[in-house]
């Protein structure tokens, strides 16, 4: 035992590179992963080890993994006995029925005494029995989609994103069962290690610092200081705004973070106000 703090993440699949880079951009030095099931930061005290996602609940709940970023469809079907600490924001997805082109339902009723194929028998099993239908469900460990042109079942339910494999397969998008997006989940009782849980919390400020960084730009402007007040009243900024005198008498130049997906919705409305030689940057790290 070497004291490192461990994390389970997808060897190979949706998750792998996302948790990866994740990791990077903690400030986190991971050599290249090819051919190996275990590697170790070179600047914190943290091993991981890469697994098939169904496998690493699991490993979390058994304690051979402290923590693991796995689909919460894979928790919530595992029903492993782990904590989830913090949503990622990435491998965003939704669990949906997925029925023939040519039919409609018109509620949830409709799929009363139907035939359902799934790789997530108990998701789907909760969400019928939360809506009082009954209906079969049969157990597919993959190719879903192939289920009701072989004769299968009358519906699916499985994993969509852009819905492009459901299309192909003549079948369309309905119910949504659950959304899920990867997250990080620890062992129930890691509270109790006190080294593991620094590290944990060191980890934790990390990540809280890229997924901050995310959602926001840093953006900078000059200003003539008689338009400042309303240039100030137009950026939606997390903070108030950084405000510092130009060499050119009669203008400041303004520095604020502002949540990424508002910039093209002001940046017309800051020209008009006054505003020249405006620049939009992406944020690395953001600590609050």
């Amino acid at each position: 035992m070497n004291g490192n703090l461990k994390l389970a993440i997808q060897r190979k699949g949706r998750l792998s590179d996302k948790s990866l880079e994740l990791l990077k951009a903690c400030g986190l030095e991971i050599d290249t992963y090819s051919n190996k099931l275990l590697l170790s930061a070179k600047n914190f005290k943290l091993d991981i080890l890469l697994l098939r996602d169904d496998d690493i609940p699991e490993y979390v709940q058994d304690g051979v993994a402290d923590i693991g970023i796995v689909g919460q469809d894979v928790i919530a079907e595992d029903r492993a006995e782990v904590t989830e600490i913090k949503k990622l924001g990435f491998g965003k997805c939704k669990l949906m029925i997925g029925i023939p082109e040519r039919e409609e339902l018109a509620s949830i009723k409709d799929l009363e005494g139907k035939t359902i194929a799934t790789s997530f028998p108990n998701i789907l099993g909760d969400y019928l029995t939360e809506n009082e239908v009954k209906a079969k469900i049969i157990e597919l460990s993959g190719s879903v989609e192939i289920a009701p042109s072989l004769g299968v079942a009358n519906y699916i339910c499985d994993l969509v994103s852009t819905g492009t494999t459901l299309k192909l397969n003549q079948l369309k998008k309905s119910f949504t069962v659950f959304e899920s997006q990867a997250a990080l989940i620890s062992r129930n009782n890691i509270n109790g290690d006190e080294a593991k849980q620094k590290l944990l919390t060191n980890l934790l400020s990390r990540i809280d610092s890229v997924l901050s960084a995310k959602k926001s730009n840093y953006l900078m402007m000059n200003v003539p200081s008689a338009k400042l007040e309303k240039v100030v009243e137009i950026i939606p900024s997390l903070k108030s705004p950084t405000v510092l005198p130009l060499a050119e008498e009669g203008m400041v130049a303004v520095h604020a973070v502002i949540p990424n997906e508002t910039f093209w919705n002001i940046v017309d409305d800051l020209k008009l106000a006054g505003a020249s030689g405006i620049l939009l940057l992406p944020i690395e790290n953001m600590i609050a």
